[in-house]
């Protein structure tokens, strides 16, 4: 404690903490400025001018004082918790300054090594969690290695049985058309597209169960379409399966792409055709489910609300509890190498999540499996199927528009060329971005750009984006067999561009430019 009088602050009292305090130099009758000049370079004189003239007291937690007892001497810097109260007279005028505080050194001391304890501890939980963060990417890697080893057995050889199909029946339409035997064309033509529309088909499977496959959602009543597969399904099932369709009465209209769906009902008669080898019951079943918040909670990734539920089971061999939570992830399979890529129920799962539904497996070893799809309720008609467009007079051009067509697979340029060719477009060849950017700038007219998305050197939107740059309003047509691009295409997409995902017909070109073209 200490008592300072005047305006000039003068030692009057003090007490022997306060002597301690400033390290026992002489302050009585002393002012604070000729007593204590390392206090006022610290700004301690200030703050007494400003309590002694407004008469407002100054109270500090924890403020430094950095003690130099001598000039040029040791400093010793203490923490203080004080307060300067002004000292009033009978008139209220104020005549001095009472300063009471204690040091409080020691307290941040502790304080300073807690929050330095802290700051490492911080840090070192940090690099605990990048160490776990690293272990866990690591393992994923491994997980991933593992499952591109499963893959190769399963996909190459799905493929190569595929390719062989193809290459096969083309050099034998090629030996006979060179032979001038012209008679069979057909047969060996349609199993080089057959082989080549299953090869798609493999390749959507592998988009769909990392959820990438281009999804093309409508209203779809399910009853229609399941009732639509069943013999399809007899066929794939054969006489030793007994095969039976329940189909709920007032089925719910769902939304979701109807090919993924006809193309998983398929994938999962397969599965229980394959669960039953010396014969049994298939049932596939529809009806209306509402999931509440409870099951929700229960379940990962689900919300509660209103589905539409397909339910397919089966009376095979079952699965353990440990096939059954392995069996969405991609490559597992439990048929031997060759016979299966383990695709099919990720492929599911992913269209599942995808529409924003849910798919769940009840099984018991011995006993058959269920496999239940949930399909979101869609508050509105289902569509009316339309007939698959086809190369007519409908498509062909009296006003010869020239069409840019920008592709580097030489074989699917010269394809897309031929057909504008014959629908009577000029078609513009280019076979790659740069090279279609330079007719875009050297061209006179141009009515429509047809570009891959993929392209070397610059890409089909940079290509486009500069062609509309020099020709604005320029149609865009873009061809793309990376999925993610189709599932961005509602804000890919500008006003005057569209989009077609391979592998596409041409009558499915040819309508989409047509459509194009006529705005």
């Amino acid at each position: 404690m200490a008592m300072l009088r005047g305006p000039e602050h003068r030692f009057e009292l003090t007490n022997p903490g306060y002597d301690k305090l400033v390290g026992h130099r002489p302050v009585l009758g002393r002012t604070v400025a000729e007593a204590l000049p390392d206090a006022v370079e610290q700004g301690f004189l200030e703050l007494l001018d400003h309590v002694y003239a407004t008469g407002e007291p100054f109270t500090a937690s924890g403020m430094l004082y950095a003690v130099q007892a001598s000039p040029g001497g040791p400093v010793d810097d203490r923490y203080l918790d004080f307060v300067y109260q002004p000292i009033r007279d009978a008139n209220g005028a104020v005549v001095g300054i009472f300063v009471e505080g204690a040091d409080v050194t020691d307290r941040k001391m502790l304080e300073r090594d807690l929050q330095a304890l802290n700051a490492d501890l911080e840090q070192r939980v940090r690099d605990r969690t990048q160490e776990l963060v690293e272990a866990q990417e690591a393992l994923r890697q491994a997980q991933k290695m593992e499952a591109v080893g499963q893959l190769t057995g399963g996909i190459a050889h799905d493929f190569n049985n595929l390719l062989q199909g193809i290459t096969g029946s083309l050099e034998i339409v090629q030996r006979r058309v060179a032979q001038g035997r012209v008679g069979e064309l057909d047969r060996f033509i349609t199993g080089a597209t057959t082989a080549a529309n299953r090869a798609a088909s493999l390749t959507h499977r592998l988009l769909a169960f990392s959820r990438r496959q281009p999804l093309d959602p409508r209203p779809v009543k399910a009853n229609p379409l399941v009732a639509s597969l069943e013999d399809l399904l007899r066929r794939t099932i054969g006489e030793r399966i007994e095969f039976e369709m329940v189909l709920g009465a007032g089925l719910w209209t769902t939304l979701c792409d109807p090919n993924q769906l006809e193309n998983s009902l398929l994938n999962l008669v397969i599965n229980a055709r394959d669960a039953m080898p010396h014969g049994g019951k298939l049932t596939i079943e529809t009806c209306n489910a509402h999931l509440d918040d409870h099951f929700a909670a229960s379940q990962r990734d689900v919300r509660p609300g209103h589905y539409v539920c397909i339910c397919v089971s089966d009376t095979g061999t079952g699965m353990s509890a440990d096939t059954i939570s392995k069996a969405f992830e991609p490559f597992f399979t439990t048929k031997p190498i060759g016979q299966g890529t383990g695709l099919g129920l990720s492929m599911i799962y992913g269209f599942a999540r995808q529409s924003e539904g849910y798919a769940k497996i009840y099984s018991e070893v011995g006993q058959g499996t269920t496999v239940k799809l949930y399909l979101p309720r869609h508050y509105g008609e289902a569509e009316q199927d339309e007939p698959l467009p086809g190369l007519t007079q409908d498509h062909v051009t009296d006003a010869g528009e020239i069409v840019l067509v920008v592709e580097d697979d030489t074989v699917v340029r010269s394809l897309i060329v031929e057909v504008l060719g014959e629908l009577g477009y000029q078609a513009v060849e280019a076979h790659d971005g740069p090279t279609g950017l330079e007719r875009l700038r050297t061209m006179e007219r141009i009515d429509l750009l047809v570009t891959d998305i993929g392209l070397p050197g610059l890409n089909g939107r940079q290509v486009a984006d500069a062609g509309r740059a020099m020709r604005p309003g320029l149609r865009v047509l873009f061809m793309t067999g990376y999925a993610e691009n189709a599932a961005l295409a509602a804000g890919f997409l500008e006003p005057g561009m569209s989009m077609i995902t391979k592998p596409f017909a041409m009558e499915a070109l040819a309508t989409q430019i047509r459509t194009i073209i006529e705005g």
